[in-house]
């Protein structure tokens, strides 16, 4: 019996000079070969995203680096899309940043939530400046056992690189991560590197870029992890 194929939408704007956004496909038909499945992928730029209509018909999402995006509304929406509708969710690098962004707004009801890149004097920018700036940085990250990541790599120790200037403002970590928005991976100096949601299926986002790894010919553990995801939701 033929395996139906899954649709997986890249939310963001695609640029062919992003190294996150050449890889990402690659990786996402690597992971499908490992899998035995037939994925097809379309980008949605966040400037399109006016109603959710256009959302209905993926079995999964992938929000991408390269922020800020043409329109942030349209990432938000997207991603409140795939969070309510327990959709499979992978957000990177600026994925996360918005993934924290959408949360704090219409989870937490904090309205006022910016993400400093933005509204760098908003009073509750959610996400600032990193203290150590991540760009072309590798480093060491440790994944909280148990977690969907943590299952994704087989490991609790990776190594991963970066290529990221934002985060969480550690003024609103506590509030952010005390309900179902958990932390689920710290680097070596033990700041926050990855959130994942404990109530829906597949809901992970990274500030490293695991993806890049496809270009070396490596399949990425949560790009296996995210179709696993969809394969399992559209049965």
């Amino acid at each position: 019996m033929t395996t139906p194929a899954l649709h997986l939408a890249l939310i963001g704007d695609y640029n062919p000079d992003v190294i996150a956004h050449q890889a990402i496909p690659v990786a996402l038909q690597q992971a499908a070969a490992a899998l035995g499945l037939s994925v097809h992928v379309q980008w949605l730029d966040t400037d399109t995203l006016t109603c959710t209509s256009a959302l209905q018909g993926f079995d999964g999402f992938w929000c991408v680096p390269a922020s800020p995006y043409r329109d942030t509304e349209g990432a938000l929406r997207a991603i409140r899309f795939a969070r309510e509708q327990k959709r499979p969710f992978l957000g990177t690098c600026g994925g996360f940043q918005h993934a924290v962004l959408e949360y704090a707004r219409n989870v937490l009801g904090w309205a006022d939530a910016e993400h400093g890149e933005l509204a760098p004097d908003a009073e509750r920018a959610v996400i600032t400046p990193l203290s150590c700036t991540l760009v072309e940085v590798n480093d060491t990250v440790r994944l909280a056992p148990y977690t969907r990541i943590a299952q994704a790599y087989a490991s609790v120790d990776i190594d991963e690189g970066y290529r990221c200037r934002y985060g969480i403002n550690p003024t609103f970590a506590d509030a952010l991560l005390e309900g179902d928005l958990i932390p689920s991976a710290h680097d070596s100096a033990g700041d926050l590197r990855a959130v994942e949601l404990l109530d829906h299926p597949f809901f992970v986002a990274t500030l490293f870029q695991p993806e890049r790894a496809a270009l070396k010919g490596v399949t990425p553990p949560l790009a296996l992890a995210l179709l696993k995801a969809c394969r399992g939701a559209s049965v």
